[in-house]
């Protein structure tokens, strides 16, 4: 990877807003307001409103006003409109932790570390490094998070005397079981669509995609741990031994009721999904930790936001104080739970709010128990400012791997995703390394 000089006036705002730990934005700076505040906070997760009117009830001098959004991409979009116009732009915002990179590298988000320096001994390192890109600087707290574990049927694996698998060689010997039991059962699929799954799976290896040192960017896609688990997909895939349709489709729910999908590697949120979409098999399924590569015990998040506050707005130290509630305080992060059907980030929190399994593995009470230990092992990983390139490229190049079903297709679809993300960095003035 090769370094050159960034240019233009993209430059100077991510040299100074993301590169330069410790910063605070003038928001940040600013003294706080005298009496009564109101705050406007954009969200998308349902029934927050309710959360948010527990904290009005009890803190009448800082009023908070939800205005629901449509999750993802088009409540970032709207924020960097507000904040390239100068106005318009709320005071909190939920942000996936993979939109913050590029948030801070517009100036959107202000540093809040000064009124949230004492949180990070709350949540885990990985989801931490999530919210802080590695430095000093604190851009949100940390709501929910989405550890990923394995999820099996127990009454299939029983009939055909199979272990759980521990390790990555045997899962892929159980997938090769389950297929040869039955030319229409996979233990799971690889679904070419979904790019939050893989880099999930790559976090789980112990790769970042993206990293930061000094001012300058690495895109390390292709890195020897991401070509391993492109090459281990890639090689079941060429087999036969694993299905490689997309997620979500009409035929990969059927197959998640009929028996056809007894597998599925998944985030914590997996409970939700199966009972929508398989209900019929409720009671059949458990949950266990990741198969594991050689090392310590690991695994990759796959979804999950934070509560950020902006650069403009002009009550930082009342914004950072409610986010600081909101997803640390157990009442408020009780609510959460049941008003919104997260998994808390908060490691206390969520081990005193999720007592009882969900409904749908009933037949596994200690189903928190083990996505707590899960949580506690989720890797370091950074997102870049364009993690959208990224991810569009991701669906492209797997897309065309996944009709040549070859191992090697699977790893040049890997080197194209870094190639383009490079690139793609170049060409907005980003230092390279």
């Amino acid at each position: 990877m090769r370094s050159i000089l960034r240019v233009g006036a993209m430059a100077t705002v991510a040299a100074t807003a993301l590169l330069t730990a410790g910063c605070s934005s003038p928001a940040a700076d600013a003294p706080a307001a005298e009496g009564p505040v109101e705050l406007s906070f954009w969200a998308w997760a349902p029934n927050i409103e309710k959360v948010v009117e527990m904290w009005n009830e009890e803190n009448p001098d800082i009023k908070v006003t939800v205005s629901k959004q449509d999750g993802g991409d088009p409540a970032i979009t709207k924020l960097l409109t507000a904040i390239n116009a100068g106005s318009g732009a709320p005071d909190l915002i939920q942000a996936e932790y993979q939109k913050i990179p590029t948030l801070v590298a517009s100036d959107a988000l202000a540093n809040i570390s000064e009124g949230g320096a004492e949180l990070e001994e709350k949540f885990p390192e990985g989801v931490w490094s999530s919210v802080t890109l590695g430095g000093d600087a604190l851009y949100a707290v940390p709501q929910d998070s989405g550890p990923m574990m394995f999820y099996y049927r127990e009454d299939v694996f029983e009939e055909l005397g199979l272990e759980v698998p521990t390790t990555w060689e045997e899962y892929a010997d159980v997938a090769r079981a389950v297929h040869a039991s039955d030319p229409k059962r996979y233990l799971g699929t690889f679904s070419a669509n979904d790019a939050g799954w893989f880099a999930g799976m790559a976090q789980q290896a112990g790769t970042s995609w993206w990293s930061i040192d000094g001012d300058s960017w690495g895109v390390d896609i292709d890195s020897e741990a991401s070509e391993k688990v492109a090459s281990f997909w890639g090689g079941l895939v060429e087999e036969g031994a694993i299905d490689n349709k997309p997620m979500y489709t009409p035929e990969w729910n059927a197959g998640l009721n009929d028996g056809s999908q007894v597998g599925w590697l998944s985030a914590v949120w997996a409970p939700g999904v199966l009972s929508g979409n398989a209900a019929e098999t409720a009671g059949l399924w458990k949950a266990a930790p990741m198969p594991q590569w050689d090392g310590e015990e690991a695994t990759g998040n796959w979804g999950g936001s934070s509560t950020a506050v902006t650069s403009q707005s002009e009550h930082v130290e009342a914004a950072t104080e409610f986010a600081t509630w909101l997803n640390t305080d157990p009442e408020a992060v009780q609510a959460l739970v049941d008003e919104t059907g997260i998994y808390p980030a908060a490691t206390d929190e969520a081990e005193a709010s999720l007592a009882a399994a969900p409904e749908f593995f009933s037949n596994q009470p200690d189903f928190y128990d083990v996505a707590a230990g899960v949580a506690q092992t989720v890797s370091p990983f950074t997102y870049g400012p364009n993690v959208n390139v990224a991810f569009s490229a991701y669906n492209d190049e797997f897309a065309k791997a996944a009709d040549a079903k070859t191992e090697t297709a699977f790893v040049d679809a890997l080197k194209a995703m870094q190639e383009i993300t490079v690139t793609d960095l170049k060409d907005n003035g980003f230092n390279v390394k």
